[in-house]
């Protein structure tokens, strides 16, 4: 048979053509077509976490005895979790 793309002579049972690699027949399973997030509610979601971190960071300043409580410190790193955890679901679609 002959390659669709560059007319070089393969064998009928090649799945592929040697020269130019151009498939020899349509694929049996199309992969389905992929949903396309809109850039901007990315962003959104961006700007969001960066605004709440940085609230996050101005409230955390020192108290006036000097040390930050223990609750406020675990509060913070729980945030920073769930920021980050949203942000990688949010990336993966």
């Amino acid at each position: 048979m002959l390659c669709r793309n560059c007319r070089t002579e393969v064998a009928d049972k090649a799945l592929i053509c040697y020269r130019c690699g151009m498939a020899t027949e349509e694929p049996k399973f199309k992969p389905p077509a992929a949903g396309r997030r809109s850039p901007a509610s990315s962003l959104v979601v961006s700007v969001l976490a960066l605004v709440l971190l940085v609230l996050l960071a101005l409230y955390m300043g020192p108290t006036a005895e000097g040390e930050i409580p223990r609750l406020l410190r675990w509060a913070a790193a729980a945030l920073a979790v769930v920021v980050i955890a949203l942000w990688g679901i949010a990336r993966r679609r």
